[in-house]
């Protein structure tokens, strides 16, 4: 859904630590790179084997947020009053609600579902549609689940990259995922399709207005080259998200806690 992707992408910006984004410096004098860089680049190309037309797409992305998107979000913030524009987003994110509530059933996950039905429930009636979050105030705690990460929690890999045309940066995994958020989302069963239409434009035009400082962190962190910040903000975010912000520990390097072997009997100490 476009919205879930560039709230995943914008989101994506402003993870810090990226330290999957850094190259690795050949050492002065060596002609041959090191064995863990080209295992590194091995591993990068087997995950992103498509990288020319992904970086192409995030081309074309990149120029219809700078011309367009982008624009259009700036002047709908400057005419909008901020508490509408805080209703317009409570509406959207109330919308979503039933998609998630799914996803936390899928996942096993009763009492969050739960709560997102419980949330649903109080902000279209007592919210008057959704605008006031009162369901937060009472407790109930907002979630972001959708197919994609349902996939993943059961073991379905993301599979390559990919940057798909105005959507954004997603994968095979999360890509096949989204007919089913699309079906979940309640005006996409609208009969009036001008109606819907117009409601997505809103809802991509508002959702970009919530993260235009996220761009200037893109500008100012993602240095020479923002598509593989981009990418590997993308990775990790999914990662965070499908494991609920504990994701597995990688496994430490061969070798790592071997303990030195001990010094030759006939060494003698230095003094």
């Amino acid at each position: 859904m476009l919205s879930r992707h560039y709230r995943l992408l914008l989101a994506g910006l402003c993870l810090v630590g990226l330290s999957a984004c850094a190259t690795t410096q050949q050492p002065p004098g060596e002609d041959v790179p090191p064995p863990q860089a080209e295992a590194e680049q091995e591993q990068d190309n087997a995950r992103d084997p498509l990288e020319g037309f992904n970086r192409a797409m995030y081309t074309f992305n990149d120029k219809f947020d700078r011309y367009l998107l982008k624009p259009v979000a700036k002047g709908y913030r400057a005419i909008t009053p901020k508490p509408v524009r805080r209703g317009i987003s409570n509406f959207f994110s109330n919308l979503h609600d039933p998609g998630v509530m799914l996803n936390n059933l899928l996942q096993g996950k009763p009492k969050q579902a739960g709560s997102d039905l419980g949330r649903f429930l109080v902000n279209t009636t007592l919210g008057i549609a959704g605008l006031f979050d009162v369901a937060s105030k009472m407790g109930m705690e907002k979630h972001n689940e959708d197919f994609g990460q349902t996939l993943g929690k059961w073991g379905v890999g993301e599979g390559p990259y990919l940057v798909v045309p105005f959507l954004g940066p997603s994968n095979v995994r999360d890509g096949a995922a989204l007919p089913v958020d699309w079906e979940t989302y309640p005006p996409n069963h609208m009969e009036e399709q001008s109606t819907r239409n117009k409601l997505l434009v809103v809802e991509v035009v508002d959702k970009r207005a919530q993260y235009l400082e996220a761009g200037d962190i893109l500008e100012q962190a993602a240095g020479q080259d923002p598509y593989i910040f981009v990418r590997e903000a993308y990775r990790q975010r999914r990662i965070n998200q499908i494991y609920d912000g504990n994701p597995p520990q990688a496994a430490p390097p061969p070798g790592l806690f071997e303990d030195d072997e001990p010094a030759p009997s006939g060494a003698t100490q230095s003094r």
